[in-house]
């Protein structure tokens, strides 16, 4: 089992001195039976930018699990990878392509990339990814970066997969700010 996450959220009092709002596990975690040992901790989300300034209600319980931002807004969330088990075989593209659709991600259609890694996908924002504790592979295209703990990756709207192939539990913490491609930009792989 992975280790649990605390989320310690400030917010004002009555007479706008600081306060502490909620301080434990977020509200919000996401796994399935098919991924053991994958979870998603919502820790927050704002809706626009800027970002209203206010404790007053959670913004994570108000909105389904999905990977990308609302639109014009961010999320931060971390997610603890188990180690891959290169002896379980990959779901069919179909299957994964039903469980991007439920996380609102756009999967890859190219069956060179499913073969790459069947969790390949593309997000249209810029996502900053720390790795907190553990390794984790980054693939691309056909690139693929090493990663260790304090390492950060900014990832921008490319098709990527995490790959943990460390043979222990990777800790990522993700911030990601929705955005839109620059004008011209014609991204080729899916």
């Amino acid at each position: 089992m992975a280790p649990r996450m605390r989320r310690v959220v400030t917010g004002h009092d009555a007479n706008g001195r600081a306060i502490v709002v909620e301080d434990g596990e977020p509200p919000v975690v996401f796994s399935r039976p098919e991924s053991p040992g994958l979870a998603f901790y919502e820790v927050w989300n704002t809706q626009s930018a800027p970002a209203v300034v206010s404790a007053k209600s959670d913004p994570t319980k108000d909105r389904p699990v999905k990977v990308p931002p609302p639109k014009n807004g961010t999320i931060i969330r971390v997610i603890d990878f188990p180690p891959e088990d290169p002896s379980k075989p990959k779901p069919p593209m179909e299957l994964a392509g039903k469980l991007f659709e439920l996380m609102g991600l756009h999967p890859v259609t190219d069956p060179k990339l499913y073969e790459r890694h069947h969790f390949m996908h593309r997000t249209q924002s810029v996502d900053y990814g720390i790795v907190l504790e553990g390794s984790m592979t980054l693939l691309l295209d056909d690139t693929e970066v090493d990663l260790k703990a304090g390492d950060v990756v900014v990832q921008n709207g490319t098709v990527h997969a995490w790959r943990n192939r460390s043979g222990a539990n990777c800790r990522m913490a993700f911030i990601l700010v929705d955005g839109e491609y620059e004008p011209g930009l014609k991204p080729v792989s899916g």
